[in-house]
C-alpha cells in the first residue's frame, strides 16, 4: 500500500509517502490509522487526534469505516479550507 503525508502530517511522520505491507487485520481506514500510530512516535504524533486527519483511498475522501487493501494509495491530511463536506 501507498501512502502519502501532507502538510504537517508530512512533517510529524518525516517523510511524504511510505509503501507498507499491512497485516491481515488492518482492513479499514480506521484501524490503519491506529496501525500506523503505532509504527513510530512521529507516526504517534501524525495520528494522536484522528479527527484532525482527513484521508483519502485512490484520491476518493474516505471515513474511518471505508475498506483498504495492498494495490490501494492513501493519502492523510489536515481539514483543507472550506470544511469537510462530509
Amino acid at each position: 500500500m501507498k501512502l502519502l503525508y501532507f502538510a504537517w502530517l508530512r512533517d510529524r511522520v518525516g517523510k511524504s509517502e511510505e509503501t507498507v505491507n499491512l497485516p491481515a487485520s488492518v482492513t479499514t481506514v480506521g484501524q490503519l490509522t491506529a496501525w500506523l500510530a503505532r509504527q513510530s512516535d512521529g507516526h504517534a504524533a501524525a495520528f494522536d487526534d484522528p479527527i484532525g486527519v482527513h484521508c483519502a483511498v485512490n484520491q476518493e475522501f474516505a471515513r474511518d469505516d471505508v475498506p483498504v487493501g495492498p494495490d490501494d494509495e492513501v493519502a492523510f491530511f489536515p481539514p483543507v479550507t472550506g470544511g469537510w463536506g462530509g
